[in-house]
């Protein structure tokens, strides 16, 4: 039995894959940010371990108890996006992607990190194009994810050895509730059937998974087939 430590399963990738996850009957450990995400991530995932952490607050995720002592995979999925120009960009907004999307990551990583020893596990970083390459508007969201690849590629070379693998992987937008806030905050129509979908994503990370032991994927990007519309 094969043991999956997954943020952001509420929705999006992040629900999609704990879905293929527990369907193939591998043991769920969930992070939720209110109790009653709790209560819905328990109902919908029924034997998996719930832990009710906010990952916007770094000091209550360094006093994270209830891990488990072995872990197969670690999924770092959640994340905040808020487009803006950096001119009128408050530091709040700035400090809430970096706290979410980075640090967070970050901290529970380093806590996974015995857990993940014991099994010669994979860390999987769902990043995004934006961790590849900033657009306008883009800045504290862009910020986080390039920050983010910056921490998976050093992690990736100090567990090397400890036989811990680290696949970053840069989707491009993908049909999910945030691509559809994203487009909303664009002034965009948003038309699911032109991007990405979270199943496919979730095939990869499968892939990874599922690798050989004899080899790893360090980075991976995916992009939808179809072109940006303007």
């Amino acid at each position: 039995m094969t043991t999956h430590l997954v943020t952001g399963a509420g929705s999006g990738i992040g629900a999609a894959l704990a879905d293929r996850l527990h369907e193939r009957g591998d043991e769920l450990v969930l992070l939720a940010r209110s109790e009653s995400r709790a209560a819905e991530l328990g109902s919908r995932y029924p034997g998996s371990q719930v832990i009710v952490a906010d990952l916007a607050d770094a000091a209550a995720l360094e006093g994270l108890t209830g891990l488990p002592e072995e872990l197969d995979s670690v999924h770092h999925v959640a994340g905040v996006v808020e487009l803006g120009p950096v001119a009128e960009q408050a530091g709040e907004v700035l400090r809430h992607h970096l706290a979410v999307n980075l640090v967070a990551p970050a901290i529970l990583t380093r806590l996974c990190l015995p857990a993940l020893r014991r099994t010669r596990g994979t860390v999987v970083f769902v990043n995004s194009s934006a961790g590849l390459s900033a657009s306008a508007t883009w800045s504290a969201y862009a910020a986080s994810k390039f920050g983010l690849r910056g921490f998976a590629d050093s992690l990736r070379a100090e567990e090397v050895e400890n036989g811990v693998r680290v696949t970053t992987i840069f989707p491009s937008r993908t049909a999910t509730p945030m691509q559809e806030k994203v487009h909303e905050q664009e002034g965009r129509t948003y038309d699911a059937g032109r991007w990405i979908d979270p199943a496919t994503v979730v095939d990869l990370i499968l892939h990874v998974l599922d690798l050989p032991d004899d080899a790893t994927i360090p980075e991976v990007t995916v992009r939808p087939v179809l072109p940006r519309a303007t």
